[in-house]
């Protein structure tokens, strides 16, 4: 069973301290989320997922790596 995706955020603002300024409002989002199926407003949490993916390419690290490959998953 995947992670909740607001847990998943935390993870996220634990491990990037200064995120790129367009990830800040998909993370913001995210911790708003329960799973894929949830949504944000009239956003789905799939698409805030591959919004943020695209915005988080700055992002690098063994953490990023996980998170990124675990979000991809989410969104199959």
């Amino acid at each position: 069973m995947p992670r909740p995706i607001y847990v998943i955020a935390q993870e996220i603002r634990a491990d990037w301290t200064e995120p790129y300024y367009g990830a800040v409002p998909y993370i913001a989002a995210m911790y708003q989320l329960n799973s894929v199926n949830d949504c944000y407003g009239v956003e789905s949490a799939t698409s805030i997922i591959q919004y943020f993916l695209v915005n988080a390419k700055t992002w690098r690290g063994e953490t990023a790596r996980r998170i990124k490959s675990e979000l991809k998953e989410m969104t199959k």
